[in-house]
């Protein structure tokens, strides 16, 4: 097979020992890292439901409003809420009846040949239906509970002076209550799931650790107030310290709270708990852990947390990519660096853990707090074009661990290798879905970032390894792809049918070659052939005649693409053009291949550009759309692709990518922001143009980004 090209940048070494592109900036010409991030640190002015800020290590988060604390939660409850969240904070309600995977199984017939089960929102037999509402509910990821101080009314908060020190991930506050002035300082332990405050104030200081019961509910902050008799909380108080153990049905963690000076802590009510002083001067540590730690573990103070903190925020600054568009004459480039700036602070305190992330982070739930595997392409991408290959490894190491449950749903419908799921939550269970269970474009993303990570290796060691990491993985995956292309023997070609694509408008029963998957399976099939010639073994035949001989891109009599091949209304139906605009993503997220014509594309994304129905799209549509002008040689679309004022394309003050009243943040909308900006920077395979994205009096300075395949 023919190698892939290597980029169309020249290579310098970093003074952090890795390889990245450069525009031709000399080892003097060094972006001030500290200068660009700085400048944007968030600043709020007031109690503003929609202007939380987070401290978080990837794996741990901690939301806070304009008192720098959890004071407020009911308030923020509609906005961007005020979440404890981690990683391995998971619950479920008690399964009485005994619901099982299997019960959510029907066998859907696309006249294959074979049976395919798949897990499905059942509304009948009335078990199958109650089991689908448990299992898509259960398990949903744990708020931990709230740290705030004992103020009881917003309307005496005043003179609000909060901001977000990025570089160092400290969040400052100050403000005054009823009179008394108030500072409070916030950080979060790069290495532990561990807040830190320190509290000042000419008035009374008390911090309340109140603990809700989980909701279930599909989307929401996850609290119950109002059902104390569910749930457990007990104290046990050390000196200066104290543990306090939660039960919730089968669910224990601990929260570990040590202090510095005089104060005590008791109970206040069934599930509340007060650590005050009659000082004026308060520092405190909480540590949530799903087991109860060492007493080692228990030493640990603010001023140890917060330079903790500091050195890792700074290491993550000063390494990777890095973009300034200080030098950029048009007005709009300063709102476009702050975007780029607060995602990849939102991406790293939110989404830089071992699982992959839910569409709202570590803030609050959304479909019950379980993850997206279609949405990790949006999550994780940025982080390879960005040089962070180990916050990108981390979270895909994650699939080895569900490939036996990926493999057994490729065996139940009746395919060879591993078929992704779409909704699942750290155990790799499927969750029913009528739209979720028939999605195919999660199926190339592994294939895809192993890749990116190969790209990213510093050296031959590196890429040995990542070989025996994912080979396996990448082979099956690839397995799964070339068994479900089916063979049009009267056109001598393979078709994709039998699937919903990422428009998920069309239909699983006659839906045929969406534009986007056909792109995505001979990128990803080709990727896989490499890997094994890396490998030492021979490149496939049957996945060398399906990469041969897919299916082109459909396209109608006025050479518009269709959103699939059987989508022949493509353009008089409205549920169509007010959803993804997809068939984009196939030149723009995915390189130009033998399947696409450059002329077709361009007329197809003139005619979107000018009457899609940008109102209902999703964040992720805006970068997508950016990516496809950049490879078309369309900088300015581009960037005014990243920038339309649109509802969905909203950035709020602490970076968040405003959606609707139900999403009111969208962290696909970020990680896609990064990736189409570092694309648009380093260029792609075979790309000669520097910075080919932007427009050319951009006076764009980047590093450290490589280039997109």
């Amino acid at each position: 097979m023919t190698a892939w090209a290597t980029g169309c940048l020249m290579l310098a070494t970093n003074s952090w020992g890795r390889t990245f592109p450069e525009n031709n900036q000399t080892v003097t010409d060094r972006i001030d890292r500290h200068a660009v991030v700085t400048r944007h640190n968030p600043h709020v002015t007031k109690i503003e439901p929609l202007s939380s800020l987070t401290v978080g290590n990837g794996q741990f988060a901690f939301t806070v409003d304009a008192t720098g604390l959890q004071t407020f939660p009911e308030a923020y409850s509609k906005g961007v809420p005020l979440g404890t969240m981690s990683e391995w904070g998971w619950h479920s309600f008690p399964n009485t009846k005994g619901f099982t995977p299997a019960d959510a199984l029907a066998n859907h017939d696309f006249h294959r040949g074979h049976d395919e089960l798949y897990s499905l929102q059942l509304k009948q037999p009335e078990r199958a239906k109650a089991a689908v509402e448990y299992l898509r509910a259960n398990p949903h990821r744990l708020h931990l509970g709230t740290i705030g101080l004992n103020l009881g009314d917003t309307a005496l908060v005043s003179d609000v002076d909060q901001k977000l020190d990025m570089w160092t991930g400290v969040i400052d506050s100050r403000f005054k209550y009823d009179g008394a002035d108030y500072r409070v300082e916030t950080t979060c332990s790069p290495d532990a799931d561990r807040i830190a405050s320190t509290i000042s104030s000419t008035g009374k200081i008390g911090v309340l650790f109140r603990f809700p019961y989980p909701t279930g509910a599909h989307s929401d902050d996850a609290c119950r107030w109002d059902a104390d008799g569910s749930h457990r909380t007990s104290l046990t108080v050390g000196k200066r310290s104290a543990v306090i153990k939660r039960e919730l049905d089968k669910t224990v963690y601990y929260v570990m709270v040590t202090w510095k000076g005089d104060a005590t802590i008791s109970k206040k009510g069934d599930h509340c708990i007060e650590l005050s002083t009659n000082r004026h001067l308060l520092s405190f540590t909480a540590t949530f852990s799903a087991t109860l730690p060492a007493k080692a573990d228990m030493t640990a103070d603010y001023f140890s947390v917060r330079k903790a903190a500091a050195d890792s925020w700074q290491r993550y600054w000063s390494s990777g990519g890095m973009v300034d568009f200080g030098n950029v004459n048009d007005p709009r480039a300063k709102e476009l660096e702050r975007r780029v700036i607060l995602s990849q602070y939102l991406m790293k305190a939110q989404e830089a853990g071992s699982i992959p992330p839910q569409e709202t982070g570590l803030t609050y739930n959304s479909w019950f707090g379980k993850f997206h595997l279609e949405m990790t392409w949006w999550h994780l991408v940025h982080y390879g074009l960005w040089n962070r290959p180990a916050l990108l490894d981390r979270q895909l190491s994650w699939y080895l661990s569900a490939e036996d449950k990926a493999r057994e749903i490729a065996r139940r419908q009746g395919f060879k290798g591993v078929r992704w799921m779409k909704m699942t939550d750290p155990s790799a269970e499927e969750a029913p879905s009528n739209v979720g269970s028939f999605l195919i474009w999660q199926q190339p993303h592994l294939i895809y970032l192993a890749e990116l990570l190969y790209r990213a290796a510093a050296n031959d060691d590196e890429r040995r390894t990542l070989l025996g990491k994912y080979g396996k993985a990448v082979e099956e995956t690839a397995a799964f792809m070339t068994d479900f292309a089916e063979y049009d023997k009267a056109h001598d070609r393979y078709i994709l049918r039998g699937c919903i694509p990422a428009q998920e408008t069309l239909n699983a029963d006659s839906t045929v070659n969406p534009p986007f998957e056909l792109s995505y399976w001979l990128t990803t099939l080709s990727m896989a052939q490499q890997w094994r010639e890396r490998s030492g073994l021979k490149a496939l035949p049957e996945t060398e005649a399906v990469a041969s001989k897919l299916s082109r891109l459909a396209f109608n009599s006025d050479s518009l693409y269709l959103a699939a091949e059987s989508a022949t209304d493509t353009y008089t139906n409205i549920r169509m053009t007010s959803d993804h605009p997809a068939l984009l993503g196939a030149v723009g997220m995915m390189p130009e291949s033998r399947l696409t014509d450059r002329r077709v594309m361009e007329h197809t994304l003139r005619w979107i550009w000018d009457n899609w129905n940008w109102d209902k799209t999703w964040g992720w549509d805006y970068p997508m759309v950016a990516m496809t002008c950049a490879r078309l040689n369309q900088p300015e679309m581009a960037v005014d692709a990243l920038l339309m004022d649109k509802r969905t394309n909203t950035y709020l003050v602490n970076g968040h990518n405003y959606q609707d009243q139900r999403l009111r943040l969208y962290m696909p909308g970020n990680g896609g922001l990064l990736t189409a900006v570092a694309m648009m920077c380093a260029g792609w395979d075979g790309c000669a143009t520097p910075t080919p994205g932007f427009p050319k009096e951009w006076d764009v300075k980047w590093e450290g980004l490589l280039p997109m395949p």
